[in-house]
């Protein structure tokens, strides 16, 4: 958590109390839910596609592997990391709002990809599996929501087996005036209307970039990081920074 006051925490540019947090985020999650692929694709013109390839690419999975998509949605990387490892290795879909749960459940299901796939709920601060459990965690423009991520950060680091890797997607900071004066317009006079039309929600889709500013910057996860006892922190700016991909070992 930052040094602010504890008892209130950031939801995209209001505070909240901390504790009311979980349910504000899941109220969004439930509103999106079934327009979420869609709406991925309008947001990001597909590019969003591109940013999961290389993440995938960038992973080092392969057959038997054991790898845990937190706030894996609707399935996008579980999908491709269940093709990768196989009949012997498993991949589990973790996410904290039932609603995206039952949609990346259904999705799979009907891409018939669920032999190796289990789907749990949880919330990422305090992840239900056992110590030195995966070989691979994933976190895809999730942990932007989180109410603590300092804790997140430090239960994926204790499910992770010694060696294993965090990849971290979401959302950054770009340097490009320019192009921080374009996003801007678009996340915060486009991007709504867009929600508005397609899925009949503005609110949430202003809090979505809200909450992306609000998302701490490169260099401040990659420390965060290190703090949850990750070593080899690093990252990669995609898009002129408006994604990065950081990624942290298991000692």
């Amino acid at each position: 958590m930052s040094q602010k006051d504890q008892s209130t925490t950031d939801f995209g540019y209001k505070e909240v109390p901390t504790d009311d947090k979980v349910k504000h985020v899941a109220d969004v999650f439930h509103s999106v839910a079934t327009k979420y692929d869609v709406m991925n694709d309008l947001m990001s013109a597909g590019i969003h596609r591109i940013w999961k390839k290389l993440t995938i690419e960038q992973s080092g999975a392969r057959a038997g592997m054991k790898i845990l998509d937190i706030a894996g949605g609707t399935g996008d990387l579980t999908l491709t990391f269940s093709r990768i490892v196989g009949s012997e290795g498993q991949v589990t879909l973790a996410d904290i709002n039932d609603s995206m749960l039952k949609v990346g459940r259904d999705k799979l299901t009907d891409k018939g990809a669920v032999a190796n796939i289990k789907f749990v709920q949880a919330n990422a601060e305090s992840l239900p599996f056992p110590d030195n459990y995966f070989d691979i965690i994933t976190i895809a423009f999730g942990l932007r929501n989180v109410t603590d991520k300092d804790a997140a950060l430090r239960s994926m680091q204790r499910v992770l087996k010694p060696g294993g890797k965090l990849m971290v997607l979401e959302f950054s900071k770009t340097d490009n005036a320019m192009l921080s004066s374009v996003y801007d317009i678009y996340s915060f006079n486009i991007l709504p209307r867009i929600g508005h039309i397609i899925a009949g929600d503005a609110d949430s889709y202003k809090y979505l970039a809200e909450s992306i500013r609000m998302h701490p910057d490169q260099e401040t996860l990659k420390s965060m990081m290190q703090d949850a006892d990750l070593v080899n922190c690093k990252y990669q700016n995609m898009t002129g920074g408006i994604v990065a991909l950081h990624t942290g070992i298991k000692p």
